[in-house]
């Protein structure tokens, strides 16, 4: 490809991967080309989804080495499950490191590994190919969380003190895969899911625009999960019937909590508090964040959308996702998000890697932010799991596996 734009192959042609080319809808400098999925027939179903976007001429490839080893390609959106992460960028990295083809960047979707010491083994291996990489977090580079941010810290913070509380979550009635439900595959539950969304958020709005995230020390954790909803056995067969996972047997979390207590760089306290759920019932996802402090707050709620609308009792018709995500009605009163490619940050945050890679602006988000968020939630699991807060830097977390990601936690 020309030097001023860049040719992106994608890993994985599910759910996550489609928000993402929807995103590219609204990016200038770059074309999707390429998909590469272990299922030859969902990677043509997506290479002709981005061809009908018209995001690119993307095609399908039968193995991840031939995606790297094109020379139209010039950096992967790493968009497949947790439990193939590993194999995949062992792939990629050796795609380069033999010659067959060369990268400008890589971008891995969350989490960056299902613990510590898988998130660790990756990035060393990408540091050591000597290929840029950057982690794709949507929700930090959401207009609302972003814009809200630059201005509560320009108007309030520079005047009246930083803030001292943030807040964040993420709810929705369940994944869409199979394998989320998995805890072995996945990793865990809703706190491995959906928590590294806002474990980064809480630690984003609190820290001052434009300075690493590592300036607001992490000193002191609290985790809990609880199954409130898919281990009651009528929801247990529901999963079980359409999932094919027995939650009774092999349950994972369904909400979880965390609390994290920062230091900032003047030495006070500051509280990130988040919340995520797999069993909120309401229009579909929501997605939500406050700050607080001396004198201002702000808040966000993708709910509050700004246009309802409302279909009585006769309006009857096939169910589907066309009024917000995880839509859970047809009838009553609706909010719909207009543009949720915009709305949860994804056209943002492909913009800025693919300016990145390019070169043309410094990486906001690195793996080592991808690191660091799987490392407060490991911190978190061994929270829940004994009843206590921690420490920061917790002695064994870096080798710890979650009750829930060996399957053996009982709730």
């Amino acid at each position: 490809m020309p030097g001023n734009r860049l040719g992106i192959g994608f890993i994985g042609s599910g759910f996550n991967a489609r928000f993402h080319m929807q995103g590219f809808r609204y990016v200038r400098d770059a074309d999707v080309l390429g998909v590469w999925s272990p299922n030859a027939k969902n990677a043509a179903s997506a290479a002709k989804y981005a061809r009908d976007l018209d995001i690119g001429d993307a095609k399908a490839y039968k193995t991840i080495t031939d995606m790297v080893a094109d020379p139209n390609i010039d950096a992967i959106w790493l968009n497949g499950p947790n439990h193939a992460r590993i194999e995949n960028v062992e792939e990629i990295v050796h795609a380069v490191t033999s010659g067959k083809g060369t990268l400008k960047g890589i971008a891995c979707e969350k989490p960056l590994g299902r613990t510590v010491a898988e998130a660790k083994h990756i990035l060393k291996l990408v540091e050591k190919a000597g290929i840029m990489h950057g982690y794709l977090e949507n929700q930090f580079f959401s207009p609302q969380v972003s814009v809200g941010h630059n201005l509560i810290w320009r108007r309030g913070a520079a005047t009246t003190g930083r803030p001292y509380l943030a807040r964040a979550a993420e709810e929705h009635s369940g994944p869409h895969g199979p394998w989320f439900w998995n805890g072995i595959q996945q990793g865990g539950g809703v706190l491995n899911d959906m928590m590294c969304h806002s474990a980064l958020v809480v630690r984003q709005l609190l820290s001052e625009p434009g300075k690493p995230l590592s300036d607001l020390k992490v000193k002191r954790i609290t985790g809990h999960i609880a199954s409130l909803k898919w281990t009651r056995k009528e929801y247990a067969a529901q999963l079980k019937r359409d999932m094919k996972v027995d939650f009774l047997k092999a349950p994972s979390e369904d909400f979880a909590s965390l609390n994290i207590e920062f230091e900032t760089p003047e030495g006070k306290m500051a509280i990130g508090e988040a919340t995520t759920s797999w069993s909120f019932v309401g229009p579909g996802l929501r997605l939500s964040a406050e700050l607080l402090g001396p004198e201002y707050s702000m808040k966000w709620n993708t709910l509050e959308s700004g246009l309802d609308l409302f279909f009585s009792r006769a309006v009857k018709g096939k169910t589907g996702e066309d009024i917000v995500e995880k839509q859970m009605a047809e009838q009553g009163q609706m909010p719909v998000v207009v543009n949720e490619a915009i709305a949860y940050g994804y056209e943002a945050e492909d913009n800025h890697f693919v300016r990145a890679f390019l070169g043309k602006e410094k990486p906001l988000l690195t793996w080592h932010d991808g690191l660091d968020v799987v490392r407060i939630l490991m911190h978190a699991y061994k929270s829940a799991e004994l009843g206590k807060t921690l420490d920061y830097k917790e002695n064994g977390v870096d080798k710890f596996v979650p009750q829930v990601g060996q399957g053996t936690w009982k709730p």
